[in-house]
C-alpha cells in the first residue's frame, strides 16, 4: 500500500474474448499493494491490438512503479491537505500515458505488420484519499457510493462529441450504428490528450473498470449499481462478463472490479 493511503484495498478482474471475436485484444493490471489499476482495449484487429493493450500496461506499470518513492511522497502530502499535491499526481500519471502512447507507435513504426494499432487505456490510482484517473478512449471508471454509481470518465467516441455539442438527439444516439468509432487512442500518433480528474474515495467505496464490451450493454448507471453493489467482488466481476456475454458478446469484455474496505 502506498504511504499516504489510508484505507485497504481488494480487487478481481476477469477478461472475456465474448461471443463474436477469435481474440481477446483487452489487456487488464491490478496491484493492490500500488493502489494501481489499469483497463485498455486493443484497436486494430488484424494490426495487432492486443500488443498495444499489452504493451501500454507494461509501460504504465513500470512508470509507476518508477515513481513509487515520488508518489508515497505525494499521496502522504495530499492526506496531510496539500491540494497542490493533487494536481502533480495528476501530472505524473498524464506523462505515464503519453510515455506508454509514445513506445506503442514507435512499435508499430518500426514493425509493417503492427502499422496502425493502438489502444484505449483507463488509469486509475488510489491514495491520498483519492482515485485519481488518467484516460484515453472509451474505456471507463466508475464510482460507486451507497446507490449512486458515478461514471468518472468521459468516453471519447463520436457519438459522444456529437452527442455534447447538440448535433444529434439521445435517441440518435441510441440508434446509431458508429457507436464504437473512438477520436482519441494510445499510439494512433507520437502524442494523445490525455484527460485527468480525481474523486475522494471513503471506506465503503467500490470501484468498476471495463471496456466498451460491457458497458455498451449497460442501460443505465442503476445497472452498473445493481452489477457491483452488494456481493462478494468475485461474484460482480463474474456477473459483469455473464451479462454482456447474455446480451450479445459482440466484443471483448473485461472488468475490474476494487473494494475500498470500511
Amino acid at each position: 500500500m502506498v504511504r499516504g493511503q489510508t484505507v485497504a484495498l481488494r480487487s478481481v478482474g476477469r477478461t472475456d474474448v465474448g461471443r463474436r471475436r477469435a481474440v481477446n485484444e483487452d489487456s487488464y493490471f491490478r496491484d493492490d499493494r500500488m493502489g494501481f489499476y489499469v483497463v485498455a482495449d486493443g484497436v486494430g484487429g488484424h494490426n495487432k491490438g492486443e500488443v498495444a493493450s499489452r504493451e501500454c500496461i507494461d509501460q504504465l506499470e513500470m512508470w509507476v512503479r518508477g515513481a513509487a518513492r515520488n508518489l508515497e511522497r505525494l499521496t502522504a502530502e495530499i492526506a496531510a491537505g496539500d491540494h497542490e499535491a493533487i494536481w502533480e499526481v495528476r501530472r505524473l500519471l498524464e506523462s505515464g500515458v503519453q510515455s506508454a502512447c509514445y513506445m506503442v507507435y514507435g512499435m508499430a513504426e518500426l514493425s509493417p505488420e503492427k502499422r496502425g494499432m493502438s489502444t484505449t487505456c483507463s488509469a486509475m490510482l488510489i491514495g491520498g484519499g483519492y482515485a485519481f484517473a488518467a484516460h484515453v478512449g472509451d474505456s471507463r471508471v466508475y464510482r460507486l457510493r451507497g446507490p449512486v454509481a458515478m461514471q468518472i470518465t468521459e468516453d471519447h467516441t463520436l457519438i459522444n462529441y456529437k452527442l455534447k455539442h447538440g448535433l444529434i438527439t439521445p435517441e440518435e444516439a441510441e440508434k446509431s450504428t458508429a457507436k464504437n468509432v473512438i477520436t482519441r487512442a494510445v499510439g494512433h500518433k507520437d502524442y494523445v490528450q490525455v484527460d485527468t480528474a480525481d474523486v475522494d474515495v471513503a471506506p465503503g467505496d467500490r470501484f468498476m473498470m471495463c471496456t466498451d464490451g460491457l458497458h455498451g450493454y449497460l442501460r443505465n448507471d442503476q445497472e452498473v449499481v445493481e452489477l457491483i453493489g452488494d456481493d462478494a467482488i468475485e461474484a460482480c466481476a463474474d456477473a459483469a462478463i455473464d451479462l454482456a456475454n447474455q446480451r450479445g458478446g459482440r466484443d471483448n469484455i473485461t472488468v475490474l472490479v476494487v473494494d475500498v474496505a470500511r
